[in-house]
């Protein structure tokens, strides 16, 4: 099974006590006290903090975290008492500076954050602004830019400090990507969890069934969908269900809609990924009549359960935090929302290996629809129902990969200067099986899933919804 790495450690820890306490039905505030001490019991030396005091304090930060008990607007927050590693001081000046006359970097700074001392050059961080003239200015590059990881990471600008220094997050302008989560080399800023939530259901009462995100292959070795669904069973969910399945339904509705947009002229985005989705709606609000109006594959999916399953709860496990801000907005989708890493914790703490799991082979997806995981494949999935549906009208599609390509696209959109008819939006290098709720290494999870996926039939999308029975589903996003 994957390893965490050294900033998911703790994460994973206390998310496999949590997931533990929670099945004993032994969960509460004496024993979620407990947890800092029994991962850093006492006479313990300090490896990645200065004391131990000030790790089982970031502990204590991980359990609320696991236990959703932070009162905040996003999906994602900040951990103050982790976030204290990184260079406070964006600009500093290195061993190159040369001490010159011309002193270009004094006479480019606006605030007279610049002096020159003895040693060389000296930038006030009191009184630094952080323009970065200086640095500009420098003949000879001895001005150094260090920006926070979060910051650089961050593809709208939604990184701030606060009065401490401290890293913030603005939530207007937050889109969920979790890119900041992925970045943090402190695993200073992290997703709040449903997995307490999660389990308390599946002890209760009703029915509740997981929804596994396309991007379920590679992310635990060589396991197959049904190995991993059989898991996913023996942790106490009613069943098992591939959103690829609603993945095809998605590439069908939304191959009708391109072909009115081509048929006019127009142009359309995608609307499968809420990070993208969450971009235009914050961002280019302008553009938002031309996202698709189809629902993402976790709705559709979730949709499809509950109409089969009146009363019964949702479920979605994949690899994206964005989901989970989806999910707050979508009242008639899926119900809760669990990344891989988390799922992966559960099975830890329940002591299950989906690779060891008897399964027999079962597919629920097409082919097409297993790629909605990866770069290009919404648009693959869309260009093969129009090829089944023989439509002869031309169209053109850009596949943006990553969310810096995702904004650069809406920038030139909004400008009336985008020739392409329909655009992918993925706000994930590589797509979903780069998303930071994932638990396997995305050039790994790569390889294994072409292995996996080639054991996979031809079947086209809309046979294969003829095949699941997917029909009578409301497709349209509200």
């Amino acid at each position: 099974m994957p390893v965490c790495s050294n900033t998911e450690h703790f994460k994973f820890e206390v998310l496999k006590r949590i997931t533990q306490l929670c099945y004993e039905d032994n969960l509460n505030l004496d024993t979620m006290d407990e947890i800092p001490m029994e991962l850093i019991p006492p006479g313990s030396q300090a490896t990645v903090r200065c004391c131990v005091y000030r790790e089982r304090e970031i502990i204590r930060y991980r359990v609320r975290w696991a236990t959703d008990r932070v009162n905040k607007p996003g999906v994602v927050a900040v951990m103050h008492a982790a976030c204290e590693g990184c260079p406070i001081n964006r600009y500093t000046v290195t061993s190159n500076c040369q001490r010159c006359v011309a002193r270009k970097c004094v006479e480019a700074c606006p605030f007279g954050a610049v002096s020159v001392t003895g040693r060389g050059a000296y930038i006030d961080p009191e009184k630094c602004r952080e323009c970065g003239r200086c640095a500009q200015a420098c003949p000879y590059n001895a001005i150094s830019d260090t920006l926070r990881p979060c910051v650089r990471a961050c593809p709208v600008d939604a990184i701030t400090m606060d009065q401490n220094r401290r890293a913030a997050i603005d939530y207007e302008r937050c889109i969920s990507c979790g890119a900041c989560v992925a970045s943090c080399p402190f695993g200073a800023i992290s997703d709040t969890s449903q997995i307490v939530h999660v389990i308390e259901r599946i002890r209760g009462r009703g029915e509740v069934y997981a929804v596994l995100a396309p991007a379920v292959e590679g992310q635990f070795g060589m396991a197959t969908f049904a190995q991993i669904a059989g898991a996913v069973r023996q942790l106490g969910f009613t069943d098992c269900l591939e959103v690829a399945l609603g993945a095809d339904a998605v590439a069908q509705h939304e191959a009708q809609e391109l072909k009115e947009v081509a048929q006019r002229g127009g142009h359309m985005t995608t609307s499968c990924c809420p990070a993208f989705y969450n971009m235009v709606e914050k961002h280019f609000k302008k553009l938002m009549p031309m996202v698709s109006s189809t629902v993402s594959p976790m709705t559709a999916t979730a949709r499809f359960v509950k109409q089969r399953h009146p009363g019964a709860a949702v479920v979605f496990i994949g690899p994206c935090i964005a989901k989970k801000s989806e999910a707050r907005r979508v009242p008639d989708g899926a119900d809760f929302v669990l990344t891989f890493d988390e799922l992966y914790a559960m099975f830890a703490a329940r002591e299950i290996d989906p690779a060891k799991v008897q399964a027999d082979f079962t597919q629920q997806g097409s082919r097409y629809a297993k790629g909605f995981a990866q770069s290009g494949g919404v648009a693959a999935a869309v260009g093969r129902v129009l090829d089944e549906e023989e439509f002869e009208t031309p169209y053109s599609c850009l596949k943006c990969n990553g969310a810096a390509e995702c904004k650069k696209a809406l920038m030139l959109l909004g400008a009336g200067r985008l020739p392409e008819t329909l655009v992918e939006g993925m706000a994930c290098e590589g797509g979903c099986v780069a998303g930071p709720g994932s638990c396997e290494d995305p050039k790994v999870t790569v390889r294994m899933r072409q292995k996996l996926l080639a054991q996979a039939d031809a079947r086209g999308v809309t046979e294969n919804l003829e095949q699941q029975g997917f029909a009578g589903v409301d497709m349209e996003r509200r």
